[in-house]
């Protein structure tokens, strides 16, 4: 509805947008497994509180508000020193951004214009693997960076001896994710860096879902595959905090492995008749609630917390797994790194998975359906811990339900209209 010329009360806008929310997934429940990650009713009203004290301020000049100059650095260093890269070889450097995909389209204009000042690249493309991020192929389009895209292997990691072929003078980033998100696993990211490392180019790592998590999963005793700036070669890693560092949307981090390196996402300019103009990110003006909330949740948790938030997500990833393979008919694809899980029938032909989603989706569960293969894939957090027997009860009863009826509706829109595919 349009706005009213008189407009409308307190309690009438307030009970608008009640009417409006009770259609919305109830993600405090544990049925949803995706796009919000709870971490519990401490950590919300952290969160809450520390969102509501910076709701008006402005990100954009840290000169009027220097706490919040303050806090992204102090968020940042927090991320490089769990990413391990503050070390006596590697003082990685950074900035908040508003999310996963801010992350991955800089680290891609950050390569982009170190190759054209450093090596004189003037038909840049980049080579990554068809299951990295689509925000990559976002970023080649608006940056006019050229995608050349490479198949994943059996294992669902991504070719090397492809890869390799397609690496040239004018490659500007190669790509490895840590994990990639349609079949969580971690790309051979040493490997990969080495790759980029001989053709003189730079090396990012997705771990916008992992970067919360693998480095306390390593604490904890789990084999994690190198992927951090550990490995020589890597030169760039995004890490999302509104996913498993629990902050309120959007709140990410994009660390460069260098000052030099990062002096590239920056844009500056002094031809305006306003002054000197520089800008960390896509947005002028930055929301400073998400700045404040991922501050506050990542000083409340500390490692402690989080090592207790992983060690639940991980034991229930665990139990998730076990309970799909022993429902006949569905299997999980590949092995998962850490908390991202796809599930898949083992017979598309006898099992619609996407039909078996409907079925669940009537129940009040929330996961992604992907494609090629059909499949339903769940982001098992501290949040959905509670839920997993729930939802194997359910997902075999689905099964059951659905037995060898097909849906035909084969979509998989990730957007925020509706758009056909």
């Amino acid at each position: 509805m349009a706005m009213g010329r008189e407009g409308m009360s307190r309690d009438e806008v307030i009970s608008a947008l009640v009417a409006m929310k009770s259609g919305d997934k109830d993600w405090r429940n544990g049925r949803c497994f995706a796009l919000v990650f709870n971490a519990g009713e401490e950590v919300e009203e952290i969160a809450r509180e520390a969102s509501v004290l910076y709701l008006s301020e402005n990100g954009l000049n840290p000169m009027a508000f220097p706490s919040l100059g303050r806090m992204q650095e102090e968020v940042v260093d927090t991320v490089a020193q769990m990413l391990h890269g503050r070390t006596d070889s590697c003082d990685a450097q950074g900035f908040m951004t508003s999310g996963g995909t801010e992350s991955i389209l800089l680290a891609v204009k950050a390569a982009r214009d170190r190759a054209s000042s450093l090596r004189g690249v003037s038909s840049p493309n980049m080579v990554l693997g068809e299951s990295a991020h689509a925000a990559f192929h976002k970023a080649g389009h608006d940056y006019g960076v050229e995608i050349r895209k490479i198949p994943v292997q059996a294992d669902w990691r991504v070719d090397l001896s492809a890869m390799s072929k397609a690496i040239d003078d004018q490659t500007v980033l190669v790509v490895g994710s840590a994990p990639q998100y349609p079949q969580g696993v971690i790309d051979p990211i040493p490997e990969i860096a080495q790759l980029a490392a001989r053709a003189g180019t730079s090396c990012h790592v997705d771990a916008c879902m992992g970067g919360f998590v693998l480095p306390f999963m390593e604490s904890l005793g789990y084999p994690v595959a190198p992927w951090d700036f550990r490995v020589d070669g890597v030169t760039s890693i995004s890490a999302d905090i509104h996913k498993l560092g629990y902050s309120p949307k959007g709140a990410s981090v994009l660390l460069h492995r260098t000052e030099e390196m990062r002096r590239h996402q920056i844009f500056f300019f002094d031809g305006w008749l306003g002054g000197f103009y520089a800008s960390t990110g896509l947005l002028g003006t930055k929301a400073a609630g998400p700045i404040a909330a991922a501050w506050a949740v990542t000083h409340f948790l500390g490692e402690a917390g989080y090592m207790r938030l992983v060690e639940k997500t991980m034991e229930a990833t665990k139990r998730l797994i076990e309970g799909v393979e022993s429902i006949p008919g569905l299997q999980v694809l590949g092995e998962p790194d850490a908390h991202l899980v796809a599930i898949v029938a083992e017979n598309p032909e006898e099992i619609d998975i996407f039909a078996v989603m409907d079925a669940l989706s009537a129940g009040g569960w929330h996961l992604d359906r992907q494609r090629p293969p059909d499949s339903i894939h769940a982001t098992v957090s501290a949040g959905t811990a509670g839920a997993i027997a729930d939802f194997l009860n359910d997902l075999r009863s689905a099964v059951l339900l659905v037995g060898s009826s097909r849906t035909e509706d084969r979509s998989t829109n990730y957007a925020p209209i509706d758009i056909d595919e």
